[in-house]
């Protein structure tokens, strides 16, 4: 062979062997020996420009020629895998918060992600690729529930950012796994940033906010996400913030996320949230802010938005040819988008990926169930009982159970939900607890509307000689929710108007309660309601939340005390709209318990037992320390009653050196089990950051020496809590 020719063969493989393939050999993406930096690499490189803009949406198509299978990006997983089928519906997120415990929030959401695999790599098996079926979840949703009228705070952990951040972290942790190499499946932090409702505005609300507010309230919970949760995924916001729609929100995406947090995962969009960006539409108000979708997208990609819920990224293409965006600067967002998809394990056999090993038969298995009965007793939260009208006798003979949430299994699964083989209605699990009683049982008045005189004088016809009567009402997910189209007095487009309980089920409760015989009423929401009326005149109100599926057992158990409740309020419950600052208004001035100078209803943190808790004098391990100290307070804290109980022992900072700043704040929380009688010592090691001031002028935190308090007890009420100095020098 001449040497001309053996030059060109050699230089033939070459160039063979650098495009990482031979006839006997696979792309050098295929090659699991390899760093996952340098599989990204290869890949991206390998795609063509109009490949590439259809692997940035979150419907992205298979690419044949490289055997990449089509991928969707959207999935959920709020209280259990949501929206494709069978799996295990836990209570919903308001209510998971409202059991103040990490530990079985990170039990909840393993169950969540076992359940996630198994269906995912069941649909693998069939070649299904659509909606739904991923393992990228856009869960949890950390926002601040600010204002009880926003109509998806149900959504939420509450009003709290400590509280959020902690149980947020939990589910993430839960969701993501402990693999080394693979992550069992993604958790998402949504919707970034100060988003919070309204509703009917939020494809064209721009939030405006202090410094304060934004550091102190809107973003702990997702730096707490990125930096202790190592969450991979964070959704920009429908709403703008200081102008710019959040998905194109420089200071949110760049400033704040990816330079001062450092994070290096996925940002995906809202559901048309690049759509707001420039159409115009008459009926739903948007941001236009941009001429068209190239701008828009340019303008999304350039700022970090690396997948879009939606199709205005197909603009992408020719944002390019017209030299509005480098092709490089896509392939920013592909190394992410790649590398997330082979940190899932998704190019690489089942065999070495850990987490396909778990059997579709763990899909509502009834270990998972009991899980699901276990967060619902631990989540509904005792308001009131009257001369211990609660719990009752099992012996009871005859019971009436009236009200629209009675006997409503899809009302307990509330949104973003799955779809359990059974749920247990709270009919259903008073008839469970007791076989031998006469259940009587009346509807007697839908959620709203208006009251039939006649069939109000029915049902208490039918119920008035009951030796106790129950009426499960309050609110429904068909009324409150996600952009809804709902206009029914006291409700707008998924918000609410006011907070008041209906006046059609007002009338009802007024007229059981006019029988004489002892009325209990179990209200199921997920948000806080005005129960003047009721706080002064019904027996004992349990609040149960949307309980999931296992809620009626739960709400039988705690009634008929086969359970101890011990869940607290993760918001406060106003006594009316009057104590609250308008819808629109983000400042939180007058806002929760952080910032609110009158008295609430019921108080963030609150929940009564069957038993009595005393706390003791705390100590500190140090009385005074320097500002890079922890310092570890214990508190005692007793049952003193006769059953044994769980209680979430609470830890408030009130700081003196903050004028500004919170009248107080969540600083630690742990919730225990105590047997009648017994004494615990609960520690909380509280870092220097607990103690942190916000500067005003330089827009940092920092500890300031001087004189703080530690208030500690079972609910934020200043009359609840007990308190130690603590100086900082």
């Amino acid at each position: 062979m001449k040497k001309s020719m053996l030059i060109s063969v050699f230089t033939l493989l070459t160039l063979i062997y650098a495009n990482g393939q031979t006839q006997s050999s696979q792309p050098l993406f295929r090659d699991t020996n390899l760093s996952t930096d340098q599989r990204v690499e290869d890949l991206v490189g390998r795609l063509t420009l109009e490949e590439k803009v259809t692997q940035m949406m979150d419907r992205s198509p298979a690419i044949e020629r490289l055997g990449i299978p089509a991928y969707n990006w959207w999935n959920e997983a709020l209280h259990g895998v949501a929206r494709t089928g069978l799996a295990t519906v836990f209570p919903q997120a308001i209510a998971l918060a409202a059991t103040f415990d990490e530990t079985a929030m990170f039990e909840t959401f393993t169950v969540i992600s076992d359940e996630a695999r198994a269906k995912y790599h069941n649909y693998q098996k069939d070649k299904e690729f659509d909606r739904y079926k991923g393992l990228t979840f856009w869960t949890p949703n950390i926002n601040i529930f600010r204002d009880p009228r926003w109509g998806r705070g149900m959504e939420t952990y509450g009003e709290d950012p400590f509280l959020t951040a902690k149980i947020g972290v939990a589910a993430v942790k839960g969701l993501q796994g402990n693999d080394p190499k693979y992550f069992k499946s993604f958790a998402c932090a949504k919707h970034f940033a100060v988003h919070s409702g309204p509703e009917s505005s939020r494809h064209s609300f721009n939030a405006v906010v202090s410094d304060r507010d934004l550091w102190q309230t809107y973003l702990p919970a997702f730096e707490a996400l990125v930096k202790e949760g190592n969450v991979q995924q964070v959704m920009c916001a429908y709403n703008s913030f200081e102008g710019k729609p959040c998905c194109g929100s420089d200071r949110l995406l760049v400033d704040i996320l990816r330079n001062k947090w450092g994070y290096k995962g996925i940002v995906v969009s809202d559901c048309g949230a690049i759509d707001d960006f420039y159409k115009i539409d008459t009926r739903t108000p948007r941001h236009d802010t941009h001429p068209d979708a190239q701008t828009a997208s340019a303008d999304a990609v350039q700022t970090g938005t690396d997948v879009e819920c939606g199709s205005s990224y197909k603009s992408l293409v020719d944002a390019v040819h017209k030299g509005l965006i480098k092709e490089s600067e896509l392939d920013v967002s592909l190394r992410r988008l790649f590398r997330g998809r082979f940190e899932l394990g998704m190019f690489d056999p089942d065999e070495m990926v850990r987490w396909s090993k778990i059997p579709y038969s763990t899909v509502d298995c009834q270990e998972h169930k009991d899980q699901a009965l276990k967060m619902a007793r631990e989540s509904m939260v005792l308001l009131k009982n009257k001369n211990n009208t609660l719990p009752l006798s099992k012996k009871i003979k005859t019971i009436a159970v009236v009200g629209p949430n009675a006997n409503d299994s899809t009302m307990l699964w509330a949104n973003y939900n799955g779809f359990p083989s059974k749920t247990i209605t709270i009919l259903q699990g008073i008839k469970n607890k007791l076989p031998n009683a006469r259940i009587i049982f009346e509807k007697g008045c839908n959620h709203t509307g208006e009251m039939n005189p006649d069939s109000l004088k029915l049902t208490v016809s039918k119920v008035k000689d009951a030796d106790i009567i129950l009426f499960a009402g309050g609110i429904s997910p068909k009324l409150e929710g996600e952009e809804m189209r709902v206009a029914i007095e006291g409700f707008k487009g998924g918000d609410r108007t006011n907070i008041e309980i209906p006046t059609i089920q007002k009338e009802m409760i007024k007229a059981l309660k006019a029988t004489g015989k002892p009325v209990i009423y179990v209200l199921c929401t997920g948000s806080a309601l005005a129960l003047n009326w009721e706080e002064a005149n019904v027996d004992a109100i349990l609040n149960a939340w949307y309980g999931g599926e296992a809620a009626g057992t739960a709400v039988a158990d705690i009634l008929f005390g086969d359970y101890n409740p011990a869940g607290k309020l993760p918001v406060t419950f106003y006594k009316s709209i009057n104590q609250l600052p308008e819808f629109e208004d983000y400042s939180m001035k007058g806002r929760t318990y952080r910032y609110m100078t009158q008295e609430p209803l019921y108080p963030f943190g609150y929940g009564l037992s069957y038993t009595k808790f005393a706390y003791q004098s705390a100590s500190l391990s140090k009385s005074t320390i320097c500002k890079t100290e922890n310092v570890t307070l214990t508190v005692a804290v007793k049952n003193n009653g006769k059953r044994d109980g769980d209680e979430v022992v609470q830890v408030y900072l009130r700081n003196p050196n903050d004028p500004n700043g919170p009248l107080k704040a969540l600083k630690g929380f742990k919730r225990v089990s105590l047997k009648k009688g017994e004494l615990q010592k609960v520690s909380f090691v509280l870092a220097p950051e607990t103690f942190n001031s916000f500067n005003d002028n330089s827009k940092n935190f920092e500890v300031l020496p001087g004189k703080y308090e530690l208030l500690y007890g079972g609910s934020s009420a200043d009359k609840s809590l007990k308190k130690v100095d603590l100086e900082i020098q």
